[in-house]
């Protein structure tokens, strides 16, 4: 049985959050059953003072250090005051860069925190997708204020796709159809100008549009949405819309959706 004042300890540190070393470390303290290998994690090491407590903190308990230090200045001191105290130490990372750097014939980045950028902008891209989803074609108004931008239009002007691709982009996006029979909701009267985008199509690009939609649902042509009448009276009613707002609009009768995505993600990057 294990003494618990006095079991095994495992300093892990990192210049970043730690995580990797972390992982590996209680992975490989996972195969030796019953030992109670304490792992203390330091994270966020970026000067030459906190890895001298470290070592002296290690030494005093007969401690082995685990590390990803990628700042080549810092994991050279950590490794000379190791050897110099006679702390054993583990370089989790080193090695593999090392490799991949003579595979590739690139040197390392040298930049903490890489790893869990990537995640981050993982799980913000998702949760941007999540939102886009919910709160698509007007299901939802309250979006409308937690959205980081609002697209508004007549419907078949690309507003899903548009806000889709912009969630890719990290953007949480927010949309609305215009109709004239509907009121529009009160919170996009409310919402900054600045976060709204409106959509508007040249008539008779919107009527080929939605011809061919009707087509492949097996409807008729002729039917009200694609008529050429109605399709007037719901710009008009939408123009009005973006005018009271305020509003950037954006002429998409001749863009590809990535266009309009790429337009509007420039607008918003960095906000």
């Amino acid at each position: 049985m294990v003494d618990l004042k006095h079991r095994p300890v495992v300093y892990v540190v990192s210049d970043s959050v730690g995580e990797t070393a972390d992982l590996v470390v209680k992975a490989a303290t996972s195969q030796f059953s019953g030992t109670g290998v304490e792992v203390r994690r330091i994270p966020y090491v970026e000067d030459k003072v906190t890895i001298d407590e470290i070592i002296t903190l290690a030494k005093q308990v007969n401690a082995v250090i685990a590390f990803t230090l990628v700042v080549p200045e810092i994991k050279q001191y950590l490794i000379q005051q190791a050897s110099k105290e006679k702390v054993e130490i583990v370089d989790i990372i080193g090695p593999m860069l090392e490799k991949i750097s003579a595979l590739t014939n690139q040197q390392p980045r040298f930049e903490p925190g890489l790893v869990y950028r990537l995640d981050e902008e993982y799980f913000r891209k998702v949760e941007a997708i999540e939102f886009a989803v919910k709160y698509d074609d007007g299901r939802d108004p309250r979006g409308i204020m937690r959205a980081d931008v609002v697209l508004i239009g007549v419907s078949r002007t690309s507003k899903t796709p548009l806000s889709q691709y912009l969630a890719h982009k990290r953007l949480k996006v927010a949309n609305v159809p215009l109709v004239p029979e509907v009121e529009p909701p009160e919170e996009l009267f409310k919402v900054s100008p600045k976060k709204c985008i409106g959509l508007k199509i040249s008539a008779e690009k919107l009527n080929d549009i939605r011809a061919e939609r009707l087509k492949a649902l097996g409807l008729k042509a002729e039917a009200n949405y694609a008529n050429i009448d109605r399709i007037k009276k719901e710009l008009e009613y939408a123009e009005d819309i973006m005018n009271r707002i305020g509003c950037t609009v954006i002429d998409v009768s001749s863009k590809a959706v990535e266009e309009t995505a790429n337009l509007i993600s420039n607008m918003f990057q960095g906000k």
